[in-house]
This record gives C-alpha cells, structure tokens and sequence, in this order.
C-alpha cells in the first residue's frame, strides 16, 4: 500500500485547524475517530500539538507534550489557545487550553527545541519479533470507530486476550501499527499513536471495563528527519503498566520505527473501574 496525499487523510481532516486570532485556532472532531465517550485521545493530542505547528511564533521541533484530559470532547467544534510562555535560545516552552464554550475539556503543556549533532547512543532495544508481514492483521470489530483508522498486528498480548474472558499474567502489550490508510509519519500521526495502545486493564483482566487516559506525557527522541524517513511504514510499539491500585494504572509505552530508531515514549495514568 503506498501513502496517500495527506491533504486527503482523515487524519488530516481531524487535526485541521483555523486561525480565528491571536493564540486561538477553531477545530472540529471527526466521526472517523469516534471513541466511547468523545474522541479517540491520540487524535486530541495531536490536534493540540498541531496548534503548536501552525503557530507563527514557534521556535524548533517537538520536544515533549503533556496532556491532561480534564473532561470529554463533546462532538463538534472546539477552540484551541496556544501560547508561548516562554522562548529561550535553544527551546521554547508553551501553555495550551482546549474549549468548548465555556468549558475547559483539555490542558495541555508542551516543549519545542532546536536540536543540534551531539554523542548519539541508544540504550533501549526493539523486541526480536516477527516481520509485520508475518503477523496477520487484526480486525476493527472492538466497539470504537478509530481502530478502523489503523493496521494493528499483534505480536503478543493482543485483543484476543481481552475477548478470551481470562485474567491474563502480564500487562505487556507488543504490536507493528501503521496509518490505514498508509500515510507519511509526522509529528501529528506519531502523536496519536502513542495513545493506540487499549487500556493495560483490559489486558490484564481479560475484558473490558470503562477505563480513560487523565493525563499523557509524550517524549520525542527523533529528529523530525527520522521520522519523516519512516513513510508509511510500521511502527513498532510496546507497553506495559507498573501497578493497578486506587482506580488508576499506568501505562509506559515505547515506539520504534521499522529500521529500529527509537522514536518515541509515552507515559500516561488511566482511570478504571473493575
């Protein structure tokens, strides 16, 4: 499958943003990306980033993006405030709200910097695994309508697990995942792949129980270059929780791309119920 125009993806069309004045961008959420309650939150994250992109006053590449969900995105339109709090000579530091009429649905803070060649090592390793090729796909039938907008393909822990009605030892979760249809990897579409993972709960306790992201946490440790140099190929993910207490877990997730870069890592806290 090769990419397609990304001006035509539906991606594009949900992080679309337009300038309405100083800081303010207007959105609209796209039924392409329909969650259980409100929008797919990748597709969020990445329409806040994307705030940042477009923004006039922007000074480098994305370095990091903290996001904390404060309340479901009704559907329909939404306005983005982004500002830069600060710029200093290397990276540039940014304060960001989503709104829905009067209220606050999402906060966000994020960091851009100038990157420049430094000693380079990596100390974390892709997971010897099978081709994606090698591994079928799996189906869309999971309830939600977003999974339909990317090529899954379990390598272990994956949603078969979830139906089998079995509590199940681990919380790890190893799976490739590209654009469906492919597109050229961003920042935008790395962004939202870091929240492709389904609930660790889920996993661990063989069936799904309502359960959210309250806050996301995305470090990129790719150059903008590497990233686009992946195209519309797989990633590779991986994540695993620490603990299940309280009504919230935590997920830590690490994207690699197909040539074994290290691209990015997520961290966030769910909220479940059991």
């Amino acid at each position: 499958m090769t990419s397609q125009d990304t001006a035509t993806h539906a991606l594009d069309e949900a992080v679309a943003l337009e300038p309405i004045g100083e800081n303010l961008f207007r959105g609209r959420t796209h039924p392409a990306y329909a969650n259980m309650v409100g929008p797919f939150g990748g597709v969020t994250a990445a329409a806040m980033l994307g705030a940042v992109l477009r923004h006039p006053e922007r000074h480098g590449d994305p370095i990091a993006l903290t996001l904390n969900y404060a309340g479901p995105v009704a559907e329909g339109e939404f306005v983005i405030e982004a500002r830069p709090a600060r710029t200093n000579r290397s990276n540039q530091h940014w304060w960001l709200e989503m709104r829905q009429g009067e209220e606050v649905v999402t906060t966000a803070t994020a960091l851009t910097g100038l990157r420049r060649e430094t000693w380079s090592e990596t100390e974390a390793t892709a997971p010897a695994v099978p081709a994606p090729e090698e591994v079928p796909p799996t189906g869309a039938d999971r309830g939600v309508k977003w999974v339909e907008n990317y090529d899954m393909r379990f390598v272990e822990g994956g949603w078969d697990r979830v139906t089998a009605g079995e509590e199940h030892p681990g919380s790890t979760t190893t799976m490739w995942i590209r654009d469906a249809p492919s597109r050229d990897l961003d920042h935008l579409s790395l962004t939202a792949m870091c929240d492709s993972f389904f609930p660790r709960a889920f996993l661990r306790l063989g069936r799904p129980v309502p359960a959210g992201t309250v806050t996301l946490t995305i470090h990129y440790l790719a150059t903008a270059d590497e990233i686009a140099a992946q195209g519309g190929e797989f990633l590779l993910g991986s994540v695993h929780s620490h603990r299940f207490h309280g009504s919230y877990h935590d997920e830590s997730a690490r994207l690699w791309g197909r040539d074994g870069r290290l691209l990015a890592t997520g961290t966030q806290l769910m909220y479940f119920k059991s």
